[in-house]
């Protein structure tokens, strides 16, 4: 077993047939038996209502992984050995006589068992439930759940609850997989491993942030559950919110889940509220018409199938937010995110202070700020803007912007890039919560994403259209116009 491999442990994936395992899960769990980060008696166990046996489900496995994940990246060693690895249990997760099937399955054993409710969070609180009544909950026992934790504060707190219930908080994982990306926790190295940039991190360097989450897709069919979340919910609420607070938080004591979370948590606590009164100056909702998309003729959010005529649920968000502390007076975080994007695209840009004097006026009048653009999708890397001096013989020194590319998959070609549903697998196989979110920061998200719908609520405003296949209504560039900025494209 390699040194950095975990120790054997069962597997257990709830809701094993659904989108989010034949996507993410099993193509994860299965690069991880390539790299020879499974131990040889670690078992993967399948539970979902169809009527299967352990050899039905070898073979869909193999499929899954011959659909999803390229030949490139697959070997047929590995594969025979990772389809050999898989049981499956057939459960209605209503019936406790199906969760000692399950018990049964596993094996009167101390081995670690991790369960991942690959499930609508309407089922976690039947699940935990049933693993309780088989004496499957107790320590080192460890639960992932997977958004939406909730609709809103109080939807979230009766599901971290009823998980509560049955799983003390050292045993859930609640999952944002924008944590497990690699430019994400590269945050962590490029704000406190180098002083360049740790010692101009606060209002006295920086001018202002955005962070973009912009998506080319429409609603994917998805348009029922869509519609009663909206962008804000969806996007703003954990993703955003998470990066956002890697960046703006204070630098830990120590590199462990407690200290982390702690510095997040204040982060969170720091937000200015958004109310009635000052919504229409720090927001902007946006719902995309048709247009263009990707060269195609796309339809509006409202001619979606399954759609509803006069649905006001916002596809763009645009926010201008501050964070009340000393490190960040007065620095404005402008978030934005949104379906029928002309590119996807997620990525932070710091934009640092410009210098108060130009010496070179003459042959550059303006000179540009540097910005420290930070890349988490699709090309991951970082880049520093910066200005240089153009190569040359000349009476005067020419000046221009250039750009220094750390891009990942050039800089480390002999280096994969891991999904981020990988990473976390293999962390809470070793038992490592720093990259996962803790309770009180999904419920004090939430009440800060409250504090904006009912705002919301209160103005009644309806969203303002924009044309699929554009960056959003024109009101989300005079959010930024009107503090004298422009968003970075």
């Amino acid at each position: 077993m390699r040194k950095d491999c975990p120790s054997c442990c069962d597997i257990v994936l709830f809701g094993a047939l659904g989108d989010l395992s034949r996507r993410k899960l099993i193509p994860a769990l299965y690069q991880l038996e390539r790299m020879g980060l499974l131990a040889d008696e670690t078992r993967l166990l399948g539970a979902a209502r169809e009527q299967l046996c352990d050899a039905d489900i070898g073979a869909i496995v193999n499929s899954i992984i011959e659909e999803f994940v390229p030949a490139a990246a697959r070997d047929t060693v590995s594969l025979e050995q990772f389809c050999k690895r898989f049981q499956y249990v057939a459960m209605d997760f209503s019936q406790t006589g199906d969760y000692q099937l399950l018990q049964q399955k596993l094996g009167d054993n101390n081995r670690q068992k991790i369960y991942y409710l690959a499930t609508p969070p309407s089922l976690f609180s039947e699940i935990c439930e049933g693993l309780s009544r088989v004496d499957l909950t107790d320590e080192p026992a460890r639960v992932i759940i997977e958004k939406p934790i909730g609709h809103d504060l109080t939807s979230s707190q009766v599901i971290n609850e009823n998980v509560g219930r049955f799983f003390n908080e050292t045993q859930i994982y609640r999952i944002d997989h924008y944590l497990g990306k690699e430019t994400v926790l590269n945050l962590l190295a490029l704000r406190f491993a180098n002083s360049l940039f740790s010692n101009n991190w606060d209002h006295h360097a920086i001018d202002h942030i955005q962070i973009t989450a912009a998506e080319q897709v429409g609603v994917e069919g998805r348009w029922g559950y869509y519609d009663d979340a909206g962008q804000l919910r969806d996007m703003v609420q954990n993703h955003l919110l998470q990066v956002l607070s890697l960046i703006a938080m204070e630098p830990p004591s120590r590199l462990d889940a407690e200290s982390i979370r702690d510095e997040k948590l204040k982060v969170l606590k720091a937000l200015r509220p958004i109310t009635a009164g000052n919504s229409q100056q720090m927001t902007v909702r946006g719902q995309y018409d048709k247009g263009f998309a990707a060269d195609k003729k796309v339809p509006g959010y409202l001619d979606e199938e399954g759609a509803k005529e006069n649905s006001s649920t916002e596809t763009f968000v645009a926010l201008k937010a501050y964070i009340d502390n000393w490190r960040w007076s007065g620095v404005p975080f402008y978030l934005r995110t949104g379906k029928r994007m002309p590119q996807k695209r997620t990525e932070v840009v710091i934009t640092f202070k410009k210098q108060p004097h130009n010496i070179f006026h003459e042959t550059l009048p303006d000179l540009s700020p540097n910005k420290l653009v930070i890349r988490l999708q699709p090309d991951e890397g970082v880049e520093v803007e910066m200005i240089n001096k153009i190569p040359g013989l000349g009476k005067r020194m020419q000046l221009k912007a250039t750009t220094l590319d750390l891009s990942f998959d050039q800089t480390f070609k002999k280096k994969r890039i891991a999904d981020a549903y990988e990473r976390l697998l293999l962390e809470v196989m070793h038992g490592n919560q720093y990259l996962f979110v803790h309770r009180l920061e999904v419920e004090h998200a939430w009440q800060w994403i409250d504090g904006i719908l009912a705002a919301w609520e209160v103005t009644d405003e309806s969203p303002k259209l924009y044309p699929a296949g554009s960056w959003g209504p024109l009101a989300a560039v005079t959010l930024l116009a009107q503090d004298g900025r422009e968003w970075d494209e």
